[in-house]
């Protein structure tokens, strides 16, 4: 072999291995990080990741927008498109909150609160898209969805569990009485409720009662107090059932509580169900985290990690506003099978979820 190739052989396998070197260490090298808050506002956070996107949506009032983004960083600079915005007037024209998107049975769902400008009349309403798209296609109203009474509804989301459908969400007993409790009721789809709902919370420890409304609001008409269970989020880890909710109102001590299924009978009766005596998760004010909640959780692209996502306000005097901001962070589990939530993070980078 003449000297001239075999040394042009030899580099070549020499850059051969040093690329390969680098490809093994680029990784860690090159890992991601995200800082919160994701975007300087969102309240009430949602987000689902599919087929290598994350799909996120946020309360923004007058309309539905839709964020689509494949790094969780790159929230505040994700594509962003409006897919419904509704009518001047009616019962869903008004003071569109919370709105979600599943992927169930083949097409996509957007679930949202809204009203005709009457807080009184807010009820849960539900969109349909058939596209495998959901930043393309049309979105079709598919109506209310609502109890057989009809009653006032806000923060609906919807879960499957062997193979059968339900939805929780935060409601009155009867009419306004300034207290938010949590519900349950069966899916026949996803946009027809299938029996009537049943009460699985209501605000009655003490750490979850901070609801005094300020003077200037009574002033107003408001009730003086408005106890607060409302956001529920389903979340799943092997056999074990939670519902986390957000608790207290969100201009005070706004925190996270949760119920555990205990694993026998129907998910449609609340004796089955079994109330943290504490809150899960609290503000962080050395941490320039206050009032955390409104949450929802997602899985890293890989599926190795779990994370929270919620909104929380920069000072202890921002109330129920925009400067509610979308946070995340990963979480852990208690040997007892439980979510541990450990407090909400400081705003420094942090790793982005593994898989991105």
């Amino acid at each position: 072999m003449p000297l001239e190739y075999s040394f042009i052989r030899m580099r070549r396998l020499s850059l051969l291995s040093l690329f390969l070197f680098l490809l093994v260490l680029t990784p860690a090298w090159a890992q991601r990080t995200l800082t919160n808050p994701l975007k300087a506002s969102g309240p009430d956070p949602w987000v689902v990741y599919k087929d290598g996107w994350y799909y996120y949506m946020n309360t923004v009032g007058n309309r539905l927008d839709l964020w689509r983004t494949r790094h969780m960083a790159d929230l505040g600079t994700a594509d962003r498109k409006t897919v419904y915005t509704p009518p001047a007037s009616g019962p869903y024209s008004k003071q569109l909150w919370a709105p979600e998107i599943h992927f169930l049975n083949g097409k996509w769902y957007i679930y949202f609160a809204a009203d005709d400008g009457r807080n009184v009349n807010h009820r849960m309403w539900v969109l349909e898209n058939a596209s495998a798209d959901p930043m393309q296609g049309e979105w079709v109203l598919k109506g209310k969805l609502a109890d057989p009474g009809d009653h006032w509804a806000i923060d609906l989301s919807v879960f499957e569990h062997k193979g059968k459908l339900f939805a929780i969400w935060s409601g009155w007993e009867g009419a306004i009485n300034g207290r938010q409790d949590i519900y349950i009721a069966r899916l026949k789809n996803p946009w027809t409720m299938k029996g009537d709902r049943v009460r699985l919370s209501k605000p009655d420890l003490p750490w979850e009662m901070h609801g005094d409304v300020p003077e200037e609001w009574q002033k107003n008409g408001e009730v003086p107090q408005v106890l607060v269970n409302e956001g529920p989020q389903f979340l799943r880890k092997d056999k074990n059932l939670f519902i986390v909710y957000s608790a207290n109102a969100c201009w005070r001590d706004y925190c996270l509580g949760q119920l555990q299924y205990d694993g026998s009978g129907s998910l449609l009766k609340a004796v089955n169900w079994r109330k943290s005596p504490q809150p899960v998760f609290v503000q962080a004010p050395e941490n320039g985290v206050f009032a955390p909640g409104h949450n929802s959780f997602f899985k890293s692209p890989d599926g190795r990690e779990d994370w929270i996502l919620y909104h929380a306000n920069p000072s202890e005097t921002d109330g129920c506003g925009n400067k509610r901001a979308p946070h995340a962070q990963r979480f852990s589990w208690n040997p007892d099978g439980t979510p541990n939530f450990g407090k909400p993070l400081p705003k420094t980078p942090m790793p982005a979820p593994s898989g991105e």
